[in-house]
């Protein structure tokens, strides 16, 4: 996911989001308000028009943008937004896990959900006999290529493992930096070669599944584990280190925006949501992407994802008509098609249009086939600081005791829950 609101654009949003309530409170129709809540900064605007739209297609309800509500504070106060849209994670899971978002599993629109799209949400968490939370749109990631570099020096996109450690070492005797690596943002490595080496290699839902019914018994002598699992992914994610740009540790994600966009490597390991900050400086830069391959078999890739936005409704909201009739209206698929054409994103129906974007166009195959699957530095609660740990490892810590550690990190966890 891309890095957090800088403390100016936060103030902004909020800023939006009190405006519209504000706003709310001086209607002078007798409509019910719907309070609909998104935090994705780029989509803002996007819903904003959407929101103004259904407003005006119909008279039962009202719906106002809301972009600014801390949901812990507003959930412990017994006054949640009616309808929430975003990124969902660990931290959202936890409102799935007390049971306090409702059930939309009768919902036409949920049956239109692939499911094996609704089960990246279910690796999450799920509450016995519900359908929490409907999946909006999917973010795919995998490597990003220089297009104009590799034509220039004839390397075809690798499908094995080898076949990448050649592409590289083609790209470096050439005296062209393979890899753009911003290691100062731990964040970048993450969702980067962390998520790559091990959705490549392992299972990624049967590990965690496997760990969390371990508990407070994960460790050295688990029949699961992170030192154990995740030992042959972190020495392969090592063997890209030497591939990145001398400087990659001093290295923010601004920069390797800005140096990737110049042509100053051949490949970036980042999400879609750079291409717009790539275009800023080359809007003309001819880009794809691939599934960094792992193995020596082909049918090996995958690509990873995470879910960009999905939708809910808490059983709290006071307006649970109003508020399933604005799901539905966000659902039609029309409108989701629209926003995944915008954001370059995936649809998550079955009726949903193939990405059209040509930077994003050769992931679709796989998305198509199932070969995906959630980035594993999204399954590890906050409370461990998993960036902090990979970077380490990255920048050349023990890998053994660094993973123990993580480990240990697991179990006191599950010991406190």
């Amino acid at each position: 996911m891309p890095p957090p609101l800088s403390r100016r654009a936060f103030l902004t949003a909020a800023a939006a989001g009190a405006v519209g309530l504000g706003l709310s409170g001086c209607a002078s129709d007798d409509r019910a308000i719907v309070r609909f809540h998104s935090s994705k900064p780029e989509s803002i605007p996007y819903f904003r028009e959407l929101v103004a739209r259904y407003n005006q297609e119909q008279s039962a309800a009202r719906v106002v943008l809301d972009t600014a509500t801390n949901l812990q504070a507003a959930f412990l106060r017994g006054s949640p937004p009616d309808v929430g849209c975003l990124n969902y994670n660990m931290e959202m899971a936890r409102f799935m896990e007390r049971g306090v978002l409702s059930d939309l599993s009768d919902m036409p629109e949920a049956g239109r959900i692939r499911p094996e799209v609704q089960q990246l949400a279910d690796q999450y968490a799920t509450f016995p006999g519900r359908t929490n939370v409907l999946p909006f749109s999917v973010a795919a990631e995998s490597v990003i290529y220089n297009r104009a570099i590799f034509d220039e020096h004839g390397v075809e996109v690798p499908t094995t493992w080898t076949g990448f450690l050649a592409a590289c070492e083609t790209f470096q005797a050439a005296g062209v930096a393979p890899l753009y690596g911003t290691f100062k943002d731990n964040w970048t490595l993450a969702q980067g070669m962390f998520d790559y080496a091990l959705g490549g290699l392992i299972d990624v839902p049967e590990f965690f599944a496997a760990i969390t019914e371990l508990g407070t018994a994960v460790g050295p002598d688990s029949p699961r584990s992170f030192q154990r699992d995740f030992l042959e992914p972190m020495e392969r994610m090592r063997e890209l280190v030497p591939f990145h740009q001398a400087d990659a540790a001093s290295r923010a994600y601004p920069d390797g925006n800005l140096a990737f966009a110049r042509g100053e490597a051949a490949m970036y390991l980042q999400g879609p949501w750079v291409f717009g900050e790539l275009a800023k400086t080359d809007p003309d830069l001819s880009l794809g992407t691939f599934p960094l391959p792992m193995t020596e078999d082909p049918d090996d890739r995958k690509v990873r994802v995470n879910l960009d936005l999905a939708l809910w409704i808490p059983e709290g909201s006071r307006q649970q008509e109003a508020a399933r009739d604005f799901v539905a209206y966000l659902m039609r698929a029309e409108q989701m098609d629209d926003f995944n054409a915008q954001f370059l994103g995936f649809g998550t129906t079955t009726d949903a249009a193939p990405a059209t974007d040509e930077r994003i166009q050769d992931m679709q195959e796989f998305y198509d086939d199932g070969r995906f699957y959630l980035g594993p530095s999204q399954l590890v609660p906050l409370a461990i600081p998993l960036a902090n740990h990979v970077q380490s490892m990255v920048l050349g810590a023990d890998l053994r005791s660094t993973l123990a550690g993580v480990d240990a990190d697991w179990a006191r966890l599950a010991f406190r829950a």
